[in-house]
């Protein structure tokens, strides 16, 4: 579909880990396949009896259930990781899908922790709100109105440099961010803003999708869902606002949303993407 300008009981967290969201009324849901990178199709909820358990107690994603549904969070700490962005090769031709950015990143590169899609795009994949990489300004900041969950007001900005992540809304972020972040990507919309949930997100729309969200805790730590089945704006919302404690929550993409595990053996594939989130690991000190 085309993609213009376009969002209960938990497990401890001891155990945790786009083409156009509109969707008419009656159209099945499209999946993205989730691919177990050792070569088999991976379930969408994992047990320790098919996953290795050293593996699993290395990643630092978690299977969770909220409200019945089952997700997976993945926290990414400003001691043990790096954030970057990711779009396109030396070439500048957008990756459009993890594993080919998988397969360009060179053996020199910091091992992953994990990586999703990261923000919305147009249909050449480029980005249509800000976005930063390497502290290059690609894209400015997206102001305008028009339909679709981008211009769901208010949308925001997951950015951050050095040690710092963060999520704001585009108007916090305009006002009150002066320095260029090494990096950043602009989606919509906000899920939870100061601790309440997006006053236009209904406790539970029909919209129901597969989807991918960040928010940032008062400890500085990112927390990165995606859920593995279809589920509302309001259900993921609330997960960061219920669960994770999260202050500000941004959606980042539906219906295309996507996750590398490396070390969970999980490489989703699926239908073209655009902007990345990529969460390296830093050196053992």
């Amino acid at each position: 579909m085309k993609r213009v300008f376009s969002a209960a009981v938990l497990v401890p967290l001891a155990v945790l880990t786009s083409a156009c969201d509109e969707q008419p009324e009656g159209e099945p849901v499209v999946r993205t396949e989730i691919r177990d990178t050792a070569g088999g199709a991976a379930g969408a909820s994992p047990s320790p009896a098919s996953s290795d358990s050293r593996a699993q107690m290395e990643s630092s994603c978690r299977p969770v259930i909220f409200e019945d549904e089952p997700f997976v969070h993945c926290v990414a700490v400003p001691s043990r990781h790096h954030i970057v962005t990711a779009l396109a090769d030396g070439e500048g031709t957008p990756f459009r899908s993890l594993a080919a950015y998988a397969s360009a990143r060179s053996a020199e590169a910091a091992p992953i922790a994990f990586a999703m899609n990261g923000g919305m795009y147009n249909d050449a994949g480029q980005p249509v709100g800000y976005f930063v990489e390497g502290s290059d300004r690609k894209v400015e900041l997206n102001r305008n109105g028009g339909p679709g969950n981008f211009h769901m007001q208010p949308n925001g900005v997951f950015f951050g440099s050095g040690d710092t992540w963060e999520v704001r809304s585009t108007e916090d972020f305009l006002a009150n961010v002066t320095e260029r972040p090494e990096f950043g990507t602009q989606s919509g919309p906000m899920l939870v803003i100061g601790g309440k949930l997006h006053p236009d997100i209904s406790n539970n729309g029909e919209s129901q999708l597969i989807r991918n969200a960040v928010g940032v805790d008062e400890k500085g730590r990112a927390h990165f869902v995606i859920s593995n089945g279809p589920v509302s704006f309001g259900k993921l919302a609330r997960l960061y606002r219920d669960e994770l404690n999260v202050p500000n929550a941004l959606y980042l993409d539906g219906n295309v949303s996507a996750l590398w595990n490396p070390a969970g053996g999980r490489l989703d594939s699926g239908a073209p993407i655009g902007p990345m989130i990529v969460v390296e690991k830093k050196p053992a000190s």
